[in-house]
């Protein structure tokens, strides 16, 4: 008997994941990017390529299979994971002192 999650469940697993994967990275390479004067730009748009490449798998199983319901769950969580964390860590490390 194949046990299925419900999409819901995914897409929150899926959200947690990217939000604790890039919230954590994004604080980290502010202090580095602080400590070794690179531009805090750099940083940024490095990012955002990282969370696109992220999301990438599940964007191309979606244009593959477009009823792919599970498939459509983690890209959104994936996404909505991304955005949040690369919204809000800026803010905690101008509140570190990192940028």
């Amino acid at each position: 008997m194949d046990a299925m999650l419900p999409d819901y469940l995914i897409r929150e697993q899926a959200a947690v994941g990217a939000l604790v994967t890039f919230g954590l990275t994004r604080v980290i390479a502010a202090a580095v990017a602080c400590t070794r004067g690179w531009r805090i730009l750099m940083v940024e748009q490095s990012f955002i390529g990282l969370a696109v490449l992220w999301c990438a798998p599940q964007l191309f199983d979606l244009i593959a299979h477009p009823s792919s319901v599970l498939a459509l769950a983690e890209l959104e969580g994936k996404a909505i994971g991304c955005a949040i964390a690369l919204f809000f860590s800026p803010i905690l490390s101008h509140r570190l002192g990192y940028e």
